[in-house]
């Protein structure tokens, strides 16, 4: 199961798939969790893009209970919104009880 996934919106996912990883387009929450049920058993790490990821919070919450897959948030076709970079914080305060990342 050491697969990796991405979805996003159809041109933020062009060059991951170029890369080897398997890429699913969704143009819109609703499709994402879609993909997301289906393939969530198939792949040990899954990437969303920030867009999207945003606004799958309380779904993605179901995940948060088992080891895989992970579920990161990763810049879409418009950058970086700064949202992963706070989410990582904020595991990294929770697992370890201090900022060490970002102090």
């Amino acid at each position: 199961m050491a697969k990796a996934a991405v979805i996003g919106s159809g041109d933020s996912v062009l060059v991951f798939k170029a890369a080897g990883v398997d890429a699913f387009a969704a143009s819109d929450v609703k499709k994402a969790k879609e993909i997301l049920r289906s393939v969530a058993k198939d792949y040990a790490v899954i990437f969303i893009t920030e867009e999207l990821y945003g606004s799958l919070g309380d779904f993605l919450k179901r995940f948060n209970e088992s080891a895989y897959p992970a579920i990161l948030a990763i810049p879409g076709e418009n950058g970086a919104t700064g949202y992963a970079m706070e989410e990582i914080k904020k595991a990294s305060e929770r697992a370890l009880g201090v900022d060490i990342l970002f102090k």
